[in-house]
């Protein structure tokens, strides 16, 4: 059976403002490949559009558990961030990165989201990649209303590039 995202109270996916969900399975690499692209902030513009103005933790690119770092996507400012989740994968154990990013102001432009991943290898020799990502506060809801779905459409072209970098880089 498929691992399943560990939501913090909190997030729980029917009880924010916004709430998406992607999954795409991908053969020809490994989890480990797609961990390398994912957990390494550093690498995320080459990849995924929508990623910019990233500010790495102070201990390195990777991210790991505590890390403080900062990105701009769908518009937003910069957004500071905290990783509270990060286990690399191995052949028995999926990957797992999650982080809450939030944005401080009025009733209008506060913005609170935990962000999830899961990689994991498949027994059926593909991998597994899974993202999603809940959100709490009036952007949220008002991105949630949207058509297309802005939040929806922009972790699927995350979830596309992730998987096309690694696959030109597993040969």
């Amino acid at each position: 059976m498929p691992s399943h995202i560990i939501w913090p109270e909190k997030y729980l996916p029917g009880t924010t403002d916004n709430f998406v969900s992607n999954e795409v399975f991908v053969k020809g690499v490994t989890a480990q490949q797609i961990w390398g692209y994912l957990s390494d902030i550093t690498k995320w513009e080459s990849y995924y559009k929508n990623a910019s103005q990233i500010t790495p933790p102070s201990s390195g690119p990777n991210l790991e558990k505590g890390d403080k770092f900062s990105f701009s996507t769908f518009g937003f400012p910069p957004l500071p961030c905290e990783v509270w989740e990060s286990v690399s994968p191995s052949p028995n154990t999926p990957g797992r990165i999650a982080w809450r990013a939030f944005q401080d102001g009025d009733e209008n432009s506060t913005l609170d989201v935990y962000h999830a991943w899961v990689v994991e290898d498949m027994e059926w020799g593909v991998v597994r990649i899974l993202t999603q990502e809940s959100q709490i506060g009036k952007p949220a809801a008002q991105l949630a209303t949207m058509k297309p779905n802005p939040m929806l459409n922009g972790h699927q072209d995350w979830l596309d590039g992730l998987a096309s970098i690694a696959k030109q880089n597993s040969n």
